[in-house]
């Protein structure tokens, strides 16, 4: 199962999604309570031996490209249904993993817009809230599911959908936009104990 521990902010964030196993960290370069800057980015890339995926919202595709240039970012979300298969085509030659997040609540086909990995979530994206998973049944190819989950429910979410991997955010946070390590622990272990 592939799991992405996204909106880190520190150092210590990184390692400890990195020391328990995390296969991918994000970092949020688009407004929210968990963006950080790019600077702040590519100082905490080389804290890790994971994919570092850099999430973007609203920049342009040359925003995007002079950032993963400063940053060393080994991959590119673009969050949204204003991204199209162009911009993932005008990204294709940096040689990062583009990743697609949608919120959806059907099936969809993985690749379509030339992406590596595609994340379905939920409704409300960022906003913590469980959704219909189930709906989702039937999907798929590289996938993660996002949105709403956390260390309680994640492996009942696992078991309904069978997602490729899945993406958590507020579900590991103590308060909005700032980790709690020990709830990254315990996702990890929800996830990962059969």
């Amino acid at each position: 199962m592939f799991v992405k521990i996204c909106g880190l902010k520190t150092v210590a964030d990184v390692e400890c999604a990195v020391a328990v196993g995390a296969d991918a960290v994000g970092f949020v370069l688009a407004k929210s309570p968990r963006q950080i800057s790019v600077d702040e980015v590519a100082r905490l890339v080389p804290a890790s031996s994971a994919l570092t995926v850099g999430v973007f919202l609203g920049q342009t595709v040359a925003e995007i490209r002079s950032i993963v240039a400063a940053t060393g970012l080994g991959g590119v979300q673009l969050h949204g249904s204003a991204y199209t298969a162009r911009d993932f085509a005008a990204l294709a030659d940096l040689g990062v993993t583009l990743i697609r997040a949608i919120s959806t609540e059907a099936p969809v086909t993985v690749g379509s817009f030339g992406e590596d990995m595609l994340i379905l979530d939920s409704p409300r994206a960022g906003s913590g809230e469980q959704w219909a998973w189930s709906a989702l049944r039937g999907q798929t190819g590289r996938w993660m599911l996002a949105g709403g989950l956390t260390p309680a429910n994640v492996a009942e979410a696992v078991a309904t959908v069978s997602p490729w991997g899945v993406d958590v955010s507020s579900g590991v946070e103590l308060t909005r936009g700032t980790k709690d390590h020990g709830l990254i622990r315990d996702f990890m272990k929800a996830v990962r104990t059969p």
